[in-house]
């Protein structure tokens, strides 16, 4: 996706002290099926340049094939287009210095907000036929904190979705609404064995509704 320049910059201006490494740009066909929004790219992604392409990917990759899918048929994005990362300082046990760390975090709600009309840009181009926000981080730039993945995944939904207002500096709600289909971000099963069989269930499912194109 090539993003209209003005946006990048003032993305990177706001940004500007944040713990951030590197930028990705969502990844898929113009007229893709499915959009599949995910939290930010990890360490790997930012190296690949290839939107889950570690351990979470592979994963994903088999969840789409199962369903009768596969990465031509979809556009991966995220909230957040660069990699957050903490700072952290750790023992070394076997030499005994200590090392500084980068590991991943969590994006933090102004760093959402703004790389929103990132986001929103690529809604207005890609338009696909269903949303599919991969766990919580995705869900709430979406619809919003009332929603959970442990609560709505799996569920075929017809909502107004959350666009960056400049005049108001927040999200709100579009007139309109859109099908969204929350499901379980890849990794959750690195955490959570028992969560692939519903995972891979949500999966099925929604290559069901696309095959049939049930999709009201």
């Amino acid at each position: 996706m090539n993003y209209p320049k003005k946006l990048v910059e003032a993305v990177e201006q706001k940004m500007l002290g944040h713990n951030l490494e590197g930028f990705l740009s969502g990844k898929g066909p113009k007229n893709a099926v499915l959009m599949l929004i995910g939290e930010a790219p990890g360490e790997t992604e930012i190296k690949t340049k290839i939107p889950f392409s570690g351990k979470s990917g592979k994963k994903l990759d088999s969840w789409l094939s199962e369903s009768g899918l596969s990465r031509e048929d979809i556009y991966i994005t995220s909230a957040v287009r660069s990699r957050p990362f903490s700072i952290k300082e750790q023992l070394n046990k076997r030499t005994g210095i200590v090392e500084t760390k980068y590991p991943n975090r969590t994006p933090t709600k102004s760093e959402i907000l703004a790389y929103a009309p990132l986001l929103d840009y690529e809604i207005q181009t890609i338009q696909p036929k269903i949303f599919v926000p991969m766990g919580n981080i995705g869900l709430q730039r979406l619809l919003g904190n009332d929603y959970m993945i442990s609560k709505n995944h799996g569920q075929l939904l017809h909502l107004p979705i959350l666009v960056y207002s400049k005049e108001k500096n927040q999200l709100t709600k579009t007139s309109e609404s859109y099908p969204v289909f929350p499901i379980y971000h890849p990794a959750a099963v690195f955490y959570n064995q028992k969560l692939e069989p519903i995972i891979e269930s949500d999966w099925l499912l929604l290559g069901s509704l696309l095959k049939n194109r049930d999709l009201n």
